[in-house]
This record gives structure tokens, sequence and C-alpha cells, in this order.
């Protein structure tokens, strides 16, 4: 890995593309490098997994729409659609929109935290629906997938978004436009000038993910990864991108991050050296933000320990910057306190996450978050003894370059009315590589199970699963049939609609 200093340069200063941090991508996107056994094992496991929770989620409303959109725009040879009937094809681009707010209704698939936060499995719904409509076969889409994840994994190491109210989708685009740019074996040229598009033109604010959050919040990771389709569909037609992306003097840096005297040391790999980010990243065990994971599995140690729930006091949970001002009382959103919240907000609530965990000893990523739930009396008071501080051992430990000595959980103190105290903490999630059950393939694919279970038959199980672990053979026409397919009459949504535009 080299790091590569990235700072604004005035425009009288002259700086080579060949310097710029979009070239650096595009050459470590547009190279060979070998990929071993390890990372292909884990791009299976995050496509069964990407599966397993957008199956789960094909009839929430928010997919249900998102489908409806892309249905209205097939195209023969195009891509196909989760749940969707593996002979229906659409516009590729379309296609991503329907897939990656499936991927990212239920926040259940894979995660990466740094300077910045990340999903990168949402990398996934962008290059494979380009390479499903382009004819690529099973070694071209794991390269682009691991190109996708290794540059959202380094831009995440090195800048942060969050500070500056920036939503992370401005991680994720560039990544996508670079991962399908080694999907087709663009040059770098081409992959350089479609990287800055995707990076100019995915800046959004953290509003999506502040106060009442939406189901934007769902809809956003796939607005990325269509404006990558279309920025790679431009370049590749000979069109340019604003130059230098990061570096100019009214660029991203200058004015939406740090300003014009921020300076970024990014690191990538050297070119022609494996990317091997994905083996950083870590998936979820419960459908909920991945700075709960620990805390839940937490809650679970610690219900046993507790007779009576109204005997407590209050609960003060000591954790990290981001995960106290994210979701926690530092945010100071009284929607997180709220017990008629929507799923999206409470998803992003430590206390109310705690509280159904401590009482329940257990996460379910319907139940958990059903409206008789949050407004049971019992948890609402609860709920509402919980609070969050931050620790600077636990931000510390939160930033820690060594993968194996980050932390993303926190210590918990259960004050009881008789002025008692049970106190424990977990660093990282059971299911994290690092911790007590860390995840194998067996793992995903009885998550896989669990959240088709009664939605899919077990011939197509079988199928898909079959495929996905076959995946370095995969021919062009396997690549195409890569979809979980629901029976038509459990999809709502499974035709175009008039409720729109399209």
């Amino acid at each position: 890995m080299k790091k590569h200093t990235v700072r604004v340069y005035p425009s009288k200063e002259k700086l080579d593309r060949k310097d710029q941090l979009a070239w650096k991508i595009a050459e470590i996107a547009s190279d060979n490098a070998p990929i071993k056994a390890d990372v292909v094992d884990m791009v299976i496991n995050r496509i069964i997994d990407n599966a397993s929770v957008a199956i789960a989620a094909a009839n929430r409303r928010p997919v249900a729409s998102a489908r409806a959109m892309a249905i209205a725009h097939p195209r023969n040879g195009g891509a196909t659609v989760f749940g969707m009937p593996n002979d229906q094809k659409f516009d590729c681009e379309w296609a991503t929109w329907a897939n990656g707010t499936a991927v990212r209704e239920l926040d259940f698939h894979d995660t990466y935290l740094a300077a910045d936060y990340s999903h990168p499995g949402d990398n996934i719904p962008a290059i494979l629906a380009v390479a499903q409509q382009m004819g690529k076969n099973g070694k071209e889409l794991l390269k682009g997938i691991v190109t996708g994840y290794e540059v959202h994994v380094d831009l995440v190491k090195a800048i942060c978004l969050h500070m500056h109210k920036k939503d992370h989708i401005a991680h994720l685009c560039p990544a996508q436009a670079a991962g399908i740019g080694t999907l087709l074996s663009l040059p770098t040229e081409t992959i350089f000038q479609a990287v800055q598009q995707a990076v100019h033109v995915s800046f959004t604010t953290r509003q999506s993910r502040k106060g009442e959050i939406s189901s934007w919040k769902a809809y956003a990771p796939a607005h990325a990864g269509k404006l990558a389709v279309e920025a790679v569909d431009r370049v590749m037609r000979g069109e340019g991108a604003p130059s230098p992306i990061y570096e100019g003097e009214d660029s991203v840096i200058a004015y939406m991050l740090d300003g014009k005297n921020g300076k970024y040391e990014v690191p990538l790999p050297e070119v022609g050296e494996e990317k091997r980010a994905i083996l950083e990243t870590y998936t979820k065990e419960h459908s909920a933000e991945y700075q709960s994971q620990a805390l839940i599995d937490l809650a679970r140690k610690m219900k046993p320990m507790i007779k009576n729930f109204d005997d407590i006091k209050d609960i003060v949970i000591h954790t990290s910057h981001h995960t106290h001002y994210v979701i926690g009382t530092g945010a100071n959103d009284p929607q997180k306190m709220d017990p008629n919240a929507s799923r999206e907000t409470l998803d992003h609530s430590i206390m109310y996450i705690f509280a159904v965990a401590l009482q329940d000893g257990t996460w379910h990523h319907v139940n958990s978050y059903a409206p008789e739930r949050a407004k049971r009396p019992d948890t609402v008071a609860l709920w509402h003894k919980i609070s969050t501080i931050e620790d600077k051992q636990w931000t510390a430990w939160y930033h820690e370059t060594d993968p194996d000595k980050k932390r993303f959980g926190g210590r918990v103190e259960i004050t009881m009315k008789d002025g008692s105290k049970i106190v424990d903490e977990l660093g990282v999630a059971d299911a994290h590589p690092a911790g007590a059950r860390p995840f194998k393939r067996a793992d995903y694919i009885r998550k896989f199970d669990t959240l088709t279970e009664g939605i899919i038959t077990k011939a197509e199980r079988d199928r898909f699963i079959g495929l996905c672990e076959n995946l370095e053979n995969l021919t062009a026409e396997q690549v195409q049939q890569l979809n979980v397919q629901i029976p038509i009459e459990k999809l709502v949504n499974n035709k175009r609609d008039n409720k729109g535009i399209f």
C-alpha cells in the first residue's frame, strides 16, 4: 500500500493528472492485479449476503416502489431485478436502482467504519447489473467487485465526510464507477473521467440520516449506483468530467470538506498489488446500524443479570464519538426517543435498540421494529432511562488503524434503584472477524436461509447458492441468471403501474 497526499491546488499551481487522486484510483482499477482464494471466498459471501437481505425486504414499500420504477424500463439483454423472473430484463441503471434499494432497505448487510462510514456491499448491485447487460463472465464480475470494495474502503479510511455533514455515498459513487471500469476493462483515462464525474454528482447532505429519517436512506446508495452507471456510460462516449475533482481550487475538498488548507493521506494499493480491502469489512448478524451490533450482543449477555426491569434507575453507554453523536443522545434528535418514530429512525437510536435487546435477549429484523413493539409502555419507560457518553478511549479504539485492534462497542453501566451497578463491555460484535463467533460461509448461508424462508422455493435457493459458489467459473449466460426469483404471486409490484411518471 502507498499513501497519497491529497490537498487543494490553486488553479495557477499546475497539478499533473497523474498526480491526482482520481487518476491514482483509475490506475489501480485498470491494472491486472491477482486475486487470491480468500478474497474470492469473501466476494461470494457478500453476494449471498446482499441477496438474503434484498429478498427479505422485497415487499417493503420503498423496495416495491423502486422495483415498479425499474419495471417501467424493460430492455432486451438488460439486467435482472431481485425477485423478478430471470427472463425479464431491464435497463441496468434501473436494475441498479431497484436492487440497490432492496439491499440497503433493512440496513442488514456489510459495513466498514474508519474516518467515515460505509456499506461496501452497496457496490455490488451496480457492478452486477452492468455485468449482466454487457455480457461479462464470473471472473470479470469478481474483478469489478474487488475494485469497488478496495476504492470504497480506502477512501473511508482517509476522508471524513460526516464531520462536514456530507452523506457517505460520496465515497460509494466513485468506488462503483471504478468497479464498473474494472469490470469492463476500460482504459485508465476513461475510468479517471468516470470517477471524477461520480464524485462531482454524489455529494449530498447528511439530513437523510438526521431527524425524522425517511425511506431515502435506502434509496441513497442506489441513487449513487445509478449515477455511477451514467458516469461510465457518458465518458465511454468520449466525454470528460470536472477536474481535478478532489484537488481543484473550487473542488469538493475546498468547499465541501476540510477547505483550502485541507490535506488527506489516502492509502491505495500499488499498481499490480493485490486488492484485499474486502477482508477488512464485516457483515451484520442483526438488522440495525453497525455501531449497535456489539451493544445488541452485550444486551443479550446482560439480560440474565436483571431480575426486574422496573428496578433500573438509569443506563449509561460509554462509547465512541461516532456512536454517541450519530445514534446516541449526542445527536440531540428527539425523534430517537419517540415511540412513533419510523423504522429508519429507530434503526439509528441505540437507546431504543439497547432497550429492546435487553428486554428480549434477541433481535429480529421485523419484530424488533414493529410499531406495537416500539410503543410498549415498559419499553418506552426503559428506553427513556438510557443515555450515551463519549469516552475518549472508545473513540481511540474506533479509529485504530490496525483492524485487529478496532472496537465499535462500548461499556454499559446499569444503575439500579438500590444503588447497585451492573457493568460490562464488548468491543466487537460476535459476528465480527475478531468476535466470539466470526461469520463463515455456513453463517452467510444460514442467514440467507433464515431471511428467505417462506419466500423462495428450495430449488431456487439451491440454484442461486450453487451459482454463487462457482463465481469464478460462471459464463456470461450464468452471470445473467445471478438473481433470486420469488414466485410471482408473492411479489408486490411485479408489473408496471401508473402511480408515477414512468
